[in-house]
């Protein structure tokens, strides 16, 4: 009893380290690719806008929870698939099965696996990403309102409320130190004030909307209608006030479903004082994030009916299958929600009659792999591959054939 006990942790430990390689391979791959391309745009975005760098990591790192709740059930996917797969074309499968191991005691580490990540997307999809969508969308506000600093942009002149421009020629230290400045106000009853200066920073003040312009070493050209002439002063050092643009208050979190927690979209959806199509999408997008999470529990059954090919083959083509219909899920979903969300179908019947028709379906070629003597869910599909593949490679053999002999 106790040895076979030992041989059965033995081989759940072998199963959890073959699936933990892809899967935390997979994860890292698809969580690098959707940063690297948010990446390119942010940086595009964030110049056009005159922002620091570093708004850019932190835009990124409040991404991250989204790009995770899309990557962790393709990861259990192909790493449960990946797994099983190795085992099967390496025969040990078929040992496996023949010494008495089912594929349902086969699918316990799977689900070990599958209960733990849909637990952690639950905890991100309904509680985490909603503050860092929030947080996302403040940096974008942020920026583009100047709360940054970033209405003050390098060789370009920036206006500074409706009579005043600046332009500056370099920024050191984060835009502590500014260098090469040169300044432009207009007054009332047509006074002007002209600066240029070498050397500048700007210094906070008592008043939030008052910040104070220290200038070194520069001319002050003062114009009035009265004056003969400007009168002109040569300066050390000399203290500039700026009155700040007035800055729209950001928005309060919720201001978008994504923003919601799943409890508030539950609260709002259900809320008389609320307009219709508020509660729709707010239950809609509920529904949504809901039947993302339940479909992850049934991906063990899925990878494995499309891990094990059929005997004398080593064709990959249920890694194919497996993406096509978790990618075609997600997007049947978002189909289902913009449905539930203008009424058309009650937003609960829109996201989970598919679940149910996808369930039925993963089940069915489960069971066929399992119950069923020699069944192969994916045998008559390759023939059918195989076919089509052949008739491909012998219709561009003639297209070859035929260029070669209009050349020759």
């Amino acid at each position: 009893m106790g040895g076979d006990l030992t041989n059965l942790k033995l081989i759940d430990r072998y199963l959890a380290r073959l699936i933990a390689v892809p899967l935390m391979a997979t994860l890292t791959i698809a969580a690098m690719l959707l940063v690297l391309d948010k990446m390119l745009r942010l940086f595009d975005f964030v110049a056009r806008e005159g922002g620091p760098v570093d708004v850019v990591w932190k835009m990124l790192a409040n991404m991250l929870p989204e790009y995770l709740s899309l990557g962790i059930p393709i990861g259990l996917m192909l790493g449960i698939l990946l797994a099983f797969r190795k085992i099967a074309l390496s025969s040990e499968l078929d040992v496996l099965r023949a010494v008495g191991y089912s594929y349902g005691r086969l699918l316990r580490v799977p689900y070990m696996y599958a209960v733990g990540l849909a637990l952690l997307n639950l905890a991100i999809v309904g509680f985490i990403q909603p503050y860092s969508r929030y947080a996302y969308e403040g940096l974008r506000f942020e920026l583009r309102s100047g709360a940054l600093g970033a209405s003050i942009k390098i060789g370009e002149f920036t206006e500074l409320g409706k009579h005043m421009t600046l332009r500056i020629e370099q920024s050191r230290d984060q835009g502590r130190d500014l260098r090469g400045i040169f300044l432009m106000a207009d007054g009332k009853d047509g006074k002007t004030l002209a600066v240029t200066a070498e050397r500048g920073t700007f210094l906070a003040t008592d008043d939030p909307d008052t910040i104070i312009l220290r200038l070194k070493n520069g001319r002050l050209v003062h114009g009035n209608p009265h004056y003969r002439a400007p009168r002109v002063l040569a300066f050390e050092s000399h203290d500039l006030p700026i009155d700040l643009p007035k800055v729209e208050t950001f928005r309060h979190r919720g201001g978008r479903d994504l923003e919601l927690t799943m409890p508030e979209l539950v609260r709002v959806g259900h809320d008389p004082k609320t307009d219709l199509q508020t509660r729709r999408q707010s239950l809609a997008n509920f529904h949504f994030r809901l039947v993302e999470v339940a479909m992850m529990m049934l991906l063990p059954l899925l990878a494995v009916a499309l891990a094990v090919p059929p005997k004398r083959s080593s064709s990959a083509l249920g890694v194919f299958l497996s993406i096509i219909i978790v990618v075609t899920y997600h997007k049947v979903n978002e189909y289902a929600e913009a449905l539930g969300s203008i009424g058309t179908v009650p937003p609960w019947v829109a996201l989970w009659l598919p679940f149910i028709a996808f369930s039925g379906l993963i089940v069915w070629i489960y069971h066929i792999l399992a119950h069923h003597p020699g069944g192969q869910p994916i045998g008559a599909l390759e023939r059918l591959f195989a076919i089509i593949s052949g008739k491909l490679r012998s219709f561009a053999a003639r297209v070859r054939a035929k260029l070669q002999k209009d050349h020759g």
